[in-house]
């Protein structure tokens, strides 16, 4: 084999290189915007998302103060209070908008969070191998047999201040070892491809084979183990809340459920006290589990549906 036939350049796999269709996902992704937009699902689920990403951004200027006794007590819904009040006289609608930021920061960042660490050792240790390859993968097997959720409740059952950096760090810490091992045998079967090596003996650097050859290739596995991170934090947090483990200052939709449970909201019947934030909670990991499944359809040749123009069979 010659490196002329394995050419890492687009007009190379053109005339004939020996580089798999696979390799430029990422390119394919910026210039096939109009297949995004085709499908459903995804439009949809951008939609949902970016309508509560611009209540957490905007909402909280728009309302008064959420802790602010403005109403009588358990008062239903009604002109003056949208979504009724608290046991204490808190709106109900103030405090579930103001929520929105805190809820979807722990769900972002700690996605963020831990897709970092996972991509930076499961296809850092993959692409370099040897013994690095071999302590970072041990590193990952022990993290992956610690029981992620007890370790989760114990340590925020310790740190009750310091708002929601501390559960953000925690379930970060325990949700990335998985995805690093896929992230790592994805690479260690692409490290050796055709197009991969004809890169090596061409004499690119290291971090551009990873960035340009490698990354491309398993861009739809980072991004579907972002979103179920987001959706996975979102869910812990809310639990952790709900149990009344952690800081429950900072205002979260799962805090509110903690204080609708702590007042008896679902034996009074105040349904619109412990409905609307798990309803939210609901919505939001809905749009996102429609933005994988929309991501897929486009990121997966296997899935895509091929539509014949019209006026043809």
């Amino acid at each position: 084999m010659t490196i002329a036939s394995a050419s890492t350049s687009p007009e190379g796999a053109r005339w004939g290189s020996v580089r798999p269709t696979g390799g430029g996902v990422g390119i394919r992704l910026l210039v096939g915007s109009k297949r995004l937009l085709r499908s459903r699902r995804l439009v949809l689920g951008l939609v949902v998302l970016a309508f509560f990403v611009l209540v957490a951004l905007v909402g909280p200027h728009l309302v008064g103060d959420p802790n602010a006794f403005v109403g009588p007590s358990m008062a239903g819904p009604s002109a003056r209070f949208w979504l009724g009040t608290t046991m204490p006289g808190q709106n109900i609608f103030y405090q579930l908008v103001d929520s929105t930021s805190g809820t979807l920061e722990v769900g972002f960042v700690a996605g963020a969070i831990a897709t970092l660490v996972s991509v930076v050792i499961g296809i850092g240790g993959g692409f370099v191998g040897g013994y690095v390859d071999e302590a970072l993968a041990l590193f990952s097997n022990v993290i992956l047999v610690i029981p992620g959720l007890p370790l989760i409740i114990v340590v925020a059952s310790y740190v009750r201040s310091g708002g929601l950096l501390p559960t953000i760090l925690i379930i970060s810490f325990t949700s990335w070892a998985g995805y690093a091992r896929v992230l790592r045998g994805q690479t260690l079967s692409i490290r050796n491809r055709d197009y991969v090596l004809a890169a090596r003996v061409a004499g690119e650097k290291a971090w551009r084979i990873v960035f340009v050859e490698i990354l491309p290739s398993e861009l739809a596995i980072i991004v579907s183990n972002f979103i179920f991170m987001v959706v996975f934090a979102i869910l812990t947090q809310s639990t952790l809340a709900f149990l009344g483990i952690g800081d429950i200052s900072t205002l979260t939709w799962g805090n509110m459920l903690n204080v609708a449970n702590n007042d008896e909201a679902l034996t009074s019947g105040a349904w619109w006290w412990f409905v609307p934030p798990g309803l939210c909670i609901a919505l939001v990991g809905t749009a996102l589990a429609l933005i994988n499944f929309g991501l897929d359809e486009v990121l997966n040749p296997r899935l895509r549906v091929y539509k014949a123009p019209k006026g043809r069979p």
